[in-house]
């Protein structure tokens, strides 16, 4: 056409010229461009904005400009479009002050800034993250009239969040929503997203009532973030309301908010309102999601149903749905928390066989299982399978090893164990320490635990409220009142005050101790500094007004803790259960029992109550009896109810019935402890069972158990 002397219509190059911009011939756009107006072509704005948008495209700036200023000299008819498009290049490439130049320019040539040159500027200084010159941009062309687009507003705000200033976001967005103008319901969702999980619950639900009033209605996804938001917080109502409302605006409810739902449930509710949404959910035709699955299981596991648990990981695998670390994690903690260890181990090996890898939290619950079930050395080839795996042991790994040490009387062990981790620069914590502190003070070695928080201090490892009631509680035991008033003043002098479970201790001892006056005097310094006594102070002062006989104060006393609405619990009751069993006086045992059962306060413990009441009369068929019911009201027997037994059967010479007892407690799970072994193989000893008694000591020994030295000398002298 050009070589024929014909030139085309303004039109007709503006068209070619945008056809070949949407298929990226840029260099072709401006040659074609040269070429026209070399044959004498006049290019009206949107000819030029074309030339201009190519050479930004191939980022050629020094070009684009030059253009623009060869265009100006030539007279060619130019408007804002032209400089807008140079904007926007400028700011896509990030040189957004070479873009400010070009604004600042604009009056000199007669031009306005538009709408386009401000969104496009405020969009510019947000890809460069300069948040504080997009908001005085906007609010500028705010001022000026000018509505920003959404896409302007949100950029700015996504902005701001994502750089974490969370609350500059909230203010923009509401004073934006004053004018009317918001940004993308993406973005909003996002940020009420942010301002929940940075606790700013009510800030969010502020942007909610702002959407509706604003006709900007809320989705799926508004009300899934404010429904699990809640739930995690354990607002539960709250979390309820935003689900009916959902539904009232009838957006059709997903599986995720019912998730949401039930893992509040499970973890701040109810287990049987959770077991209710799942129902619910199913009947209304949604399927489960691992996460339901996983919920659930975690949420029995925790309240030790384990059966519940395995029949709803069973349902898993019958809907195909497979199971995740976390689902695998869940039902250990379940099987280690009922002392089920075998049975964790094998779903420990199932798990791994799945190649599905354990995480820190799985090998943490496996060894804090085999910590307390006395299992130390177990416990200790997890901790070199989790190092050898590239797992980084924390302080809820090395907190049960010492505590499980300390249990065991391994409390120097547990020292050196601790001296070990700070060679290799590992930091413990207070929970660490007070666990090791603990273990010094059970066993009556007060001036090593002072020693060893004098070595926690040095270590940089603050003595918090804990540690201080492990120490005075060791001291209370050792009667040392110089030590006691010694770590009083100390933790004064750091700022701490006796909390609820210190003065508890003391109240404990002193009644203990027969100085009823002592532990009134400290309940009445309790009460002045409103620090107000609870279930546990009430029951360990009435345990010490039993075990002195004193069981017509320790009554009035339970009236008192009755009238001021404090519930007892099933230790207060043990108190007088057991105060009824020292006085032989088994038949008002019996009456109490039968009453706590009915108010679902009897537990193992004070079956063992009754128990050891009837073995001390030397009634063991009663004790048998009472040992049989157990089983039939739901309770189970632990490792002192067996021992309690067994030691009985020695001490009648019937070592047969003592071991099959010890065979029955050993298939049922129960794991023997120390005290359990202690006994067996002494009734062993002295009725002459001594092949059985050093079965039972190699046995112990493999479990990382050390026999008492007198015991040792009785097997060695036998």
């Amino acid at each position: 056409m050009l070589a024929n002397s014909l030139l085309p219509e303004v039109r007709t190059l503006s068209t070619l010229l945008n056809g070949l911009l949407r298929i990226r011939k840029f260099i072709l756009v401006w040659e074609i461009f040269d070429e026209s107006v070399n044959a004498g072509f006049k290019p009206d704005p949107y000819t030029c904005s074309a030339v201009i948008r190519s050479l930004c495209e191939l980022k050629d700036f020094f070009r684009a400009k030059e253009k623009i200023m060869w265009m100006e000299s030539n007279r060619f008819d130019l408007n804002i479009v032209t400089y807008n498009v140079l904007i926007h290049g400028l700011c896509k490439g990030g040189r957004v002050s070479e873009a400010v130049e070009v604004r600042n320019s604009l009056r000199e040539k007669g031009l306005k800034e538009d709408v386009v040159t401000y969104c496009t500027l405020v969009l510019g200084f947000c890809r460069v993250q300069r948040f504080e010159d997009g908001i005085c941009l906007m609010n500028e062309m705010i001022e000026l009239g000018f509505v920003p687009t959404e896409a302007a507003v949100s950029g700015l705000v996504d902005g701001l969040r994502k750089k974490s200033k969370i609350d500059s976001a909230y203010d923009l967005v509401v004073k934006l929503g004053r004018f009317g103008f918001l940004p993308s319901l993406f973005v909003y969702n996002a940020l009420i997203n942010s301002l929940c999980k940075g606790g700013g619950l009510d800030k969010a639900e502020l942007l909610y009532s702002n959407m509706r009033s604003m006709n900007f209605p809320p989705n799926d996804i508004t009300y899934s973030i404010l429904i699990d938001s809640f739930c995690k917080k354990g607002r539960l109502d709250v979390a309820k309301s935003y689900f009916d409302r959902m539904i009232e605006d009838g957006i059709r409810e997903t599986v995720y908010p019912y998730n949401s739902l039930i893992n509040g449930q499970c973890k701040f509710g109810d287990l049987s309102a959770a077991e209710s949404l799942y129902t619910e959910m199913i009947n209304k035709g949604l399927e489960p999601t691992a996460t339901t699955f996983t919920t659930l299981i975690s949420g029995h596991c925790k309240h030790l149903q384990v059966e519940k648990a395995f029949k709803l990981y069973n349902e898993m695998h019958v809907k195909e749905i497979a199971p995740s670390v976390y689902t695998f994690t869940a039902l250990i903690y379940g099987l280690c928390n009922t002392n089920e260890m075998a049975e964790a181990s094998k779903l420990f090996d199932e798990m791994v066989e799945r190649k599905i890898m354990p995480t820190e939290v799985t090998y943490n619950v496996m060894i804090e299982g085999y910590c307390r079930a006395h299992n130390i050395d177990k416990a200790f080839e997890l901790l070199e399978d989790m190092l050898q795996k590239g797992f980084v042991p924390d302080t809820y790994t090395y907190r049960p090893l010492i505590s499980g040490l300390c249990s065991t009387g391994r409390v120097s062990e547990a020292k050196d164990f601790i001296d070990d981790l700070h060679k290799k620069n590992l930091k413990l914590n207070e929970m660490c320490y007070s666990a090791l502190l603990h273990g010094y003070c059970g066993e009556g070695r007060l001036t090593e635990a002072l020693s060893a928080s004098c070595e926690m201090i040095q270590r940089g490892i603050n003595m918090d409220l804990v540690c201080h009631a492990v120490l005075i509680d060791g001291a209370l035991k050792q009667l040392d009142m110089k030590v006691l008033f010694g770590l009083l003043k100390k933790m004064y002098d750091q700022g701490l005050r006796p909390d609820c479970v210190i003065y508890t201790s003391m109240i404990d001892a002193y009644s203990k101790g027969g100085s009823f006056k002592k532990a009134v005097e400290c309940w009445d310094l309790m009460v002045t500094e409103k620090c107000f006594p609870n279930v546990v102070t009430y029951t360990a002062f009435m345990n010490g007004l039993c075990k002195a006989g004193e069981i017509d104060r320790a009554g009035l006393l339970f009236e008192k803790m009755m009238a001021a609405n404090i519930a007892p619990n099933s230790i207060t009751y043990a108190c007088f259960l057991d105060r009824l069993t020292e006085e032989g006086n088994m038949k008002e045992a019996i009456e109490l029992h039968h009453a706590m059962l009915k108010g679902l306060l009897a537990n193992t413990a004070t079956y063992n109550i009754l128990i050891r009441g009837f073995c001390k009369l030397g009634r063991l068929i009663e004790a048998i009896k009472v040992f049989s019911e157990m089983a039939e009201n739901g309770i189970f027997p632990d490792c002192i109810t067996y021992s309690t037994l067994i030691y009985e059967y020695c001490r009648c010479g019937d070592v047969g019935e003592a071991v099959k007892l010890w065979d029955t407690m050993l298939k049922k799970g129960v794991e023997p402890d120390l005290v359990a072994y202690n006994l067996l193989i002494y009734g062993c000893c002295v009725n002459g069972e001594l092949n059985k008694a050093f079965e039972l000591r190699d046995d112990m020994l493999r479990r990382g158990l050390k026999p008492r030295k007198n015991l040792q000398m009785k097997m060695s002298s036998s």
